[in-house]
């Protein structure tokens, strides 16, 4: 029987979803931001949403707007601070088409914005809990002096419709976007400033003195302090954390380099902008600063630059606020933090890192000592959003795993879980989940998850999909609504998802064997796990399948090169020729620091391309500036090159999408991609005709 809504795509992407989660300063109240198919089934519309932090009552929807909401802070009394496109009726100098800074009353009422900048805002960067200070993430114009000469400026790009852009540094594309013209700057916001009565806007002059209709400013709203005038891009921060008094960010900024960049630790005095260094090395990244609740204690990541010779440690640090008394804490902690914040009492961090195909939450004890590092939450899901309780000490957090989507929870001091209250309901997982794992070539332990369909056993084995993350440094450990085994498993797939060399979550040593030889042990281990899931009597070895995206994409490359015993191949977003990749991908100095030269032509994909006898369906999408396309346009190539019939004719197909990203995220996109994929596999897994997606012509 169909188990809705996995087996049907338009039932999977109307679920609701929970995007992020933020707790209320007096730990009373949880604000989930939950993602909703709009009515046209084109796009998602957010809204918050408040939850109670102990588990009872219902969900209460706060907002409500076309443009939806995300980016959730807090005002030190428990305003509830966001960022939105939602238009002001009652501002005539609103800003159309950008995202302001709102703020919704904790006692009631509408909610009114707190900017009217002319680029919009970008995010809440930091708040404090003890005054009424904020600082804010926002664009300028390079040559603009303040926020309403960037005002003008902007008008007059748009008069003359003038979309050029001037590079003076490296980079120029990050992910899915061009950098620039604008660069990201910090603001500080003082809400003493704002003005309940309705104040008309006024004329404020440029900065060379001229009045302009364009640089007009409600004087009923707090004026934006810029932190640094002319940043470049040091404001491309790495976290930032403010005190509680609100007069000194800790942020994390970039650091320029040739064709690079470092992140140092500054402290930032609010009211003058003035900055001091705390911590800068040469070759050494210092991110996701954190400060205790009083503001006297840091904590941060400590990263040095890896090389071809092995990937570099995630070391734990902490220090007084001042960066005086630095030093490293959990130093036979071989995990990497992936978040982390202090304890309502100051003697501990809590932090989370991929472990074992899992996601728990961790105490790191900061006395003097050998205390070693406590796990706290022991399941099988992976926790991320985690906020700390104030009063109680509890922690608040989302948890998910491969079969239960991102959900709210509430977590003790020994580790027992309370599941909150959510809008986006839980829907059951079809099939079931298991653990599995083997032994290497070189003696390690490989491990991976394996999802089953409902029937599959002895007398009816499952064809079984190989599916290979990307990263590499990652770890099939947490729910995504991108890249959903769920939907292969209700159409009767095994789904098989491993953690080969390079993965996160089993140490240094385990990345490091598969570091600059991407082409061996992460190979091998695909392989091996395979194998261990094909012995299996409810398992179809006869029709097994590979799939992957980005490094996952790499890989499907490069085992459709290397070997033919899968049944059809998807490479998406794949790296398909290193040397040609290395210069072209958003920042090539870090993909060409960790291969040295006779590593990237070893472990090339493109050497083998005439070996490859699998069917393969190439996927791209034309924005996607982490994996250029140029990637798949010639691995495409080249597969007609050396396979296509005389008459142009192939087994191979290429989906490209002309306005899409690395992930593909347009919901009804998303829907042709699973279409078309599972077409494709179908056909060379079941002997089905080919079925060409409707949609696409």
């Amino acid at each position: 029987m169909p188990h809705e809504p996995f087996s049907s795509l338009d039932g999977y992407i109307a679920l609701p979803r929970v995007d992020s989660l933020a707790l209320t300063p007096d730990g009373r109240r949880v604000i989930l931001t939950v993602a909703t198919l709009a009515a046209d089934r084109t796009r998602y519309e957010r809204a918050l949403w408040s939850v109670a932090a102990d588990g009872s009552g219902v969900p209460r929807r706060l907002t409500r707007s076309a443009e939806g909401e995300s980016g959730v802070g807090f005002t030190a009394s428990g305003d509830v601070l966001f960022v939105s496109k939602r238009p002001d009726s009652g501002s005539p100098t609103a800003v159309a088409d950008t995202a302001q800074l709102w703020s919704l009353p904790h006692t009631g009422g509408e909610a009114r914005p707190l900017t009217c900048l002319a680029g919009g805002v970008s995010g809440i960067a930091a708040t404090a809990t003890a005054s009424d200070t904020i600082v804010i993430t926002a664009d300028l114009l390079p040559g603009s002096a303040d926020i309403h000469a960037d005002a003008a400026a902007r008008r007059r790009r748009t008069e003359t419709k003038v979309a050029a852009i001037l590079h003076e540094s490296y980079p120029v594309r990050f992910w899915d976007h061009n950098l620039g013209p604008a660069e990201p700057h910090l603001f500080a916001l003082d809400l003493h400033d704002l003005r309940d009565d309705a104040s008309p806007a006024r004329d404020l002059p440029t900065s060379d003195g001229s009045a302009d209709a364009a640089a007009r400013y409600p004087v009923g709203l707090p004026t934006p302090h810029d932190l640094a005038p002319h940043p470049g891009r040091m404001m491309d921060t790495s976290g930032q954390a403010l005190t509680p008094d609100g007069r000194t960010l800790i942020a994390s900024v970039r650091v320029q380099e040739q064709r690079s960049g470092r992140q140092a630790i500054v402290s930032i005095d609010v009211a003058t902008g003035a900055s001091t260094p705390l911590f800068d090395e040469p070759r050494v990244h210092f991110s996701s600063p954190a400060l205790s609740r009083d503001g006297l204690r840091l904590a941060f990541v400590r990263v040095a630059f890896s090389t071809p010779t092995g990937p570099a440690d995630h070391e734990l640090w902490v220090s007084d606020q001042d960066g005086g008394n630095a030093r490293r804490v959990a130093q036979d902690w071989d995990r990497w933090a992936t978040s982390l914040a202090f304890d309502a009492s100051a003697e501990n961090l809590i932090v989370t890192a991929d472990d074992n195909g899992r996601g728990p939450i961790f105490r790191v004890p900061l006395a003097a000592g050998d205390e070693p590092v406590v796990q706290i939450t022991t399941d099988d899901f992976s926790y991320t959003d985690v906020a700390v309780d104030a009063v109680t000490g509890d922690l608040v957090a989302l948890r998910s795993s491969w079969v239960t989507p991102a959900h709210p929870v509430r977590i003790d001091s020994s580790g027992a879980v309370t599941v909150l209250a959510t809008p986006a309901g839980l829907p059951a997982a079809p099939g079931t989940i298991t653990e599995v794992e083997t032994t290497a070539e070189d003696g390690t332990r490989v491990r991976g998850w394996l999802l089953l369909p409902e029937g599959a056993n002895p007398e009816h084995p499952a064809p079984l999909l190989l599916w290979i993350h990307g990263g590499p440094l990652n770890s099939w450990n947490a729910w995504s609504w991108r890249w959903s085994p769920l939907l292969a498993v209700a159409r009767g797939y095994a789904v098989l998802l491993p953690d080969p060399a390079l993965s996160t979550g089993y140490g240094l040593d385990f990345i490091a064997r598969g570091w600059n030889a991407w082409g061996a042990a992460p190979y091998t281990d695909l392989l091996a796990i395979t194998d261990a899931a094909e012995a299996r009597l409810d398992i179809d070895g006869s029709r097994t399948v590979a799939m992957g995206g980005s490094f996952g994409g790499y890989m499907a490359n490069w085992i459709a090169g290397h070997t033919d015993r899968f049944s059809a191949i998807v490479s998406h977003a794949s790296l398909w020729a290193l040397d040609q990749f290395n210069g072209t991908t958003d920042n090539s100095q870090y993909w060409q620091s960790i291969f040295s030269q006779q590593g990237m032509i070893d472990n090339s994909p493109h050497h083998s391309v005439r070996d490859i006898t699998t069917p393969m369906l190439v996927i791209h999408g034309d924005h996607d500036y982490r994996v250029p396309i140029g990637e798949s346009l010639r691995l495409w190539s080249e597969l007609a090159e050396h396979h296509a019939e005389p008459d142009g004719t192939t087994a191979h197909k290429f989906l490209f999408f002309p306005d899409e990203n690395h992930w593909v995220l347009k919901p009804q996109h998303a829907v042709v991609w699973y279409q078309t994929v599972f077409a494709f596999l179908d056909q060379h897994v079941h002997d089905a005709e080919w079925q060409r997606p409707a949609l696409l012509g």
